[in-house]
């Protein structure tokens, strides 16, 4: 076990110096770090909400919106349903996220019955489809009455992917503030919180989030007014400028955001005034040209959050997918519009529930809080060691330091964040680091005084040392993992660097020390071991 050949020496060595290479970034100036030649590492450690400052918001998806909106489809399919029955009906409404309805035959219950039921779908979930559940449930409240509801696992189901959604789009939104390693995680049913380190314009942050940026494109319904009657196939919206004025349009959309492949803010060379560009995919520029060059003249609405921004006519077919909207924007304004359109629609508003910023002064004191007590504890430990084992003491002391290396270098190639409970879980470390070194060297000092020689003493100690330092470690480790994958945010960070500082702790604790006690055995020969 004393014996390492050229090749594990070489392997120790080469996995050592990387940890000082991918950690000596983190001690550089940014300009210092941009001139480091192309081949070295330049990934650093990020620091989190409570050590750098920024905003810290607890959002809450508005999954009410979700559901009524599925039900309006399904009371259209029911409609149409009804109406391929020839099933007489009345009342057909939307209400308290149900379809009711008043069939004018009472004899046609059952043919009325079973066409709706055959509009319902299997929930979308493997598992939920094996135990037979459905989207909607269907109840007859009397010989005329019927009501449409959604199931509870379509309704669990449909809120479980608009928080996945809203997540993946949230995160779209800031990464396209330039900000590095927010944090987005759910919580909970219907909550997202979000962590954005760094962030000095928390207002900003909540206009992006506030918005839920749904852009829609429908035809202006010319024939009638907003004052009279509007068909069921029609809505009114109001223009987004405040000018009272009121368009009525046609129900369903010509295109709609998805469509969208890019967004940029640009001006206009006619009017020179602020504008977003934008592109459609190969679907959205097809529909769009055909639409246009059948409509020659007449006006559409550009929607945006059910508010008209831009009715303009059209003076010829758009053909190429591109175009522009146009709506008295501010430069800012026509900036943080195309962020919206490039990140996408919500599937639902965003509610923020709770909203802390952190300064950075109070981020600067917890850093210098946390190097304080690395400091003390380090110094601690190493004294400790020292004075106990002596020469070993060194070589325990050299391996922490590696070891420390490790752990930097590792976080900084992951790019994670780093956060007080971080901290705490290094810290940690250091001490789990010497108490595997305290196991080993107490096991040579046992076997040297039973007389063993010093080669066999310290073969023996590290052989039996290994299982005890294996067992504690492993059993920290699936803690550290359940941690991780049952915790949220500090309680992560925590266990991820307890998890990191686990195996290198085991590396430096039993390879470099072996290693380093090799090396000073097969140079001085000792007769007695000073330990």
């Amino acid at each position: 076990m004393l014996h390492f050949s050229i090749w594990k020496t070489t392997l120790i060595g080469l996995v050592s110096l990387a940890g000082v290479l991918f950690a000596l970034p983190n001690i550089l100036t940014d300009e210092q770090s941009q001139n480091l030649p192309s081949f070295m590492p330049s990934n650093k450690l990020h620091l989190g909400l409570d050590l750098k400052g920024g905003s810290h918001m607890l959002l809450k998806v508005e999954a009410g919106v979700v559901i009524s909106e599925r039900m309006e489809a399904v009371k259209d399919e029911i409609r149409t349903a009804l109406r391929d029955k020839k099933i007489g009906y009345t009342g057909l409404a939307v209400a308290d996220e149900a379809v009711s309805l008043k069939l004018r035959k009472p004899e046609q219950m059952e043919d009325a019955l079973l066409a709706i039921i055959g509009l319902s779908q299997a929930v979308n979930s493997s598992l939920l489809q094996s135990a037979g559940a459905r989207d909607i449930v269907v109840t007859q409240n009397s010989n005329t009455a019927i009501l449409v509801t959604m199931s509870p696992e379509e309704r669990a189901a449909r809120v479980k992917s608009a928080v996945a959604q809203s997540i993946e789009i949230v995160r779209r939104r800031i990464d396209e503030l330039g900000t590095t390693e927010p944090t987005i995680q759910p919580q909970g049913t219907d909550r997202i919180l979000v962590q954005v380190p760094g962030l000095d314009d928390p207002e900003k942050l909540k206009a992006l989030l506030g918005k839920t940026a749904k852009l829609t494109f429908h035809e202006v319904d010319t024939v009638r007014s907003a004052t009279g009657a509007i068909p069921t196939d029609s809505f009114v919206l109001p223009d987004a400028d405040g000018s009272g004025q009121l368009y009525v349009l046609k129900r369903r959309p010509i295109l709609t955001g998805e469509n969208l492949v890019d967004a940029q803010p640009g001006f206009s060379q006619q009017t020179n005034e602020a504008v977003v560009s934008f592109k459609f995919d190969t679907s959205g520029a097809k529909k769009f040209g055909n639409y246009t060059a059948t409509h020659v003249g007449e006006p559409f609405a550009i929607v945006l959050d059910n508010q008209v921004i831009s009715a303009p006519n059209i003076r010829q077919a758009i053909r190429g997918g591109s175009g522009q909207i146009s709506g008295g924007f501010t430069v800012e304004g026509a900036n943080e519009l195309a962020i919206l359109l490039r990140a996408g629609a919500l599937p639902a508003p965003l509610q923020i529930l709770e909203e802390r910023t952190v300064g950075p002064g109070l981020g600067a004191d917890s850093i210098e809080a946390g190097k304080i007590a690395s400091i003390i504890g380090l110094i601690g430990v190493v004294a400790f060691i020292l004075l106990s084992y002596g020469l070993f003491g060194l070589f325990a002391n050299i391996a922490l330091m590696i070891n420390l290396l490790l752990i930097i270098g590792v976080l900084s190639l992951l790019q994670a964040t780093l956060t007080l409970p971080g901290i705490a879980g290094i810290v940690l470390t250091i001490g789990m680091a010497v108490d595997a070194n305290v196991l080993i060297f107490e096991r040579i000092r046992e076997e040297a005084l039973l007389g063993k020689s010093p080669i066999a003493s310290i073969e023996t100690g590290y052989n039996r040392a290994l299982t005890t330092i294996l067992d504690a470690n492993i059993t920290t480790f699936i803690a550290a993992v359940i941690l991780f994958y049952l915790g949220t945010g500090p309680v992560k960070g925590f266990a991820i660097t307890l998890s990191i500082g686990i195996i290198t702790s085991v590396f430096t604790a039993f390879v470099v020390t072996r290693l380093m006690v090799s090396i000073w055995i097969r140079r001085r020969r000792p007769k007695s071991i000073p330990i």
